[in-house]
């Protein structure tokens, strides 16, 4: 950097704007290239973890290190929260990294660079930048399927035109997605993992334009299930439902009129050129959808990761029964993080139960569950046991963040 204090207090040489740039430019690579190092430090605790067998997250390590860096920071003029955000996602990116790791050597035959997956919708579908989230920590090359609804997403893994399935299962806003409880009734995939994604929505357009001219929006139905507030709001404006938010920008781009709209992502907007004309439009601003993965074989799941298994089953008519099949999980000290029920097609008034439970499926509590369930349940399937996906940020003392 130039000197900018003056010679004697006479001559001053003055620091230009690029200059500053070029020293932040500089600094980011260095900062990048640190981070590629801690990385790579993450991936040796691993192995170390593999050789002793210890959980991946030591939680009270994490928070001690969190707190002794938020201390060091306001030292350097850093402020607590933005610490905090920081090593979040530090630490988030190095549990995820250390899991994919042991994954890799309990799972070799997925090892392969490339691999293929199908999902709902082209390009730019929520469901597409959900499956390149996921499959960038495993893969370095994607081949991408399209497909027009859930069950040809499943009947190309099925068939091997893809080795992977993306679907979207659950949003925080407008609930779970019954289609594909459905059709994962009638399947032989295995769930293999599972990754939440942000949906933040956008009004997107071709053309310049102001809202009060647009008379059309395009959307799949979810999206205007989770952005009905704001769509009451907006008087006049037809709503025309499309098979995914690729395909509603896809006809948006196509019209190039100043009176259609696509609602969906911005980054997916993006890749048609449109341009975003209102965000923030969900009924929930804290909007996350939940994606399965599915593949033709299960996979193994190491013991030192926090693994979900997901099973369907079918009760007896008698009163009580549900409440019996639940008390076994109970009883194997097995907490159960989801329940849906959905009609039995073809069986007026029966249901079929979904339940994601927080077990590796081959843990002695999980297979005795497994057993008991068998003896008082009319049918029960193991639909996957994977990794579990969803890190929660290091706890922090609030006494420490104040």
């Amino acid at each position: 950097m130039n000197n900018i204090n003056g010679i004697s207090g006479q001559v001053r040489i003055m620091v230009t704007l690029d200059d500053i740039r070029q020293d932040i430019t500089q600094l980011d690579q260095e900062l990048l290239a640190l981070l590629a190092k801690r990385k790579t430090l993450s991936i040796a605790v691993a192995r170390a973890k593999q050789a002793n067998p210890r959980p991946i997250r030591d939680h009270q390590r994490e928070q001690d290190l969190l707190v002794a860096l938020i201390q060091k920071g306001r030292v350097l003029g850093l402020d607590a929260q933005y610490v905090t955000r920081l090593y979040h996602t530090i630490i988030e990116d190095s549990v995820l990294s250390q899991q994919a790791y042991l994954q890799g050597l309990l799972n070799p035959e997925q090892q392969e660079p490339m691999t293929s997956v199908a999902y709902l919708g082209p390009r730019g579908s929520y469901s597409s930048l959900a499956a390149r989230k996921y499959l960038a920590r495993y893969k370095d090359q994607v081949v991408e399927v399209n497909c027009q609804n859930f069950r040809e997403v499943l009947d190309s893994v099925e068939s091997g035109r893809a080795a992977f399935g993306v679907l979207p299962i659950e949003n925080t806003s407008s609930g779970s997605i019954n289609e594909v409880y459905d059709v994962m009734q009638h399947t032989s995939l295995s769930i293999v993992g599972e990754l939440t994604y942000p949906i933040e929505h956008c009004v997107l357009t071709a053309v310049p334009t102001d809202l009060s001219r647009i008379k059309t929006f395009y959307a799949h139905p979810q999206v205007f299930q989770q952005c009905s507030h704001y769509l009451s709001k907006l008087e006049g404006a037809r709503h025309e439902i499309c098979d995914s938010s690729s395909s509603a920008m896809m006809k948006v781009k196509e019209l190039a009129s100043p009176e259609a709209a696509a609602i969906g992502s911005a980054d997916g907007g993006e890749l048609y050129g449109l341009t975003v004309l209102a965000e923030q439009l969900a009924n929930q601003k804290e909007n996350y959808s939940r994606f399965i993965v599915v593949a033709r074989k299960p996979i193994d799941v190491a013991s030192q990761i926090p693994a979900k298994t997901t099973l369907i089953m079918s009760t007896s008519q008698k009163p009580g029964s549900l409440v019996e099949a639940l008390l076994v999980l109970r009883n194997n000290s097995i907490n159960m993080t989801k329940l849906e029920s959905r009609p039995v097609q073809g069986n007026p008034w029966e249901e079929m139960f979904y339940l994601d439970v927080s077990a590796n499926l081959q843990s002695a509590e999980m297979q005795a569950a497994l057993v008991e369930l068998t003896k008082i349940t009319r049918y029960i399937k193991v639909l996957g046991c994977y990794p579990s996906e969803d890190v929660k940020p290091t706890a922090v003392p609030p006494v420490i963040l104040g």
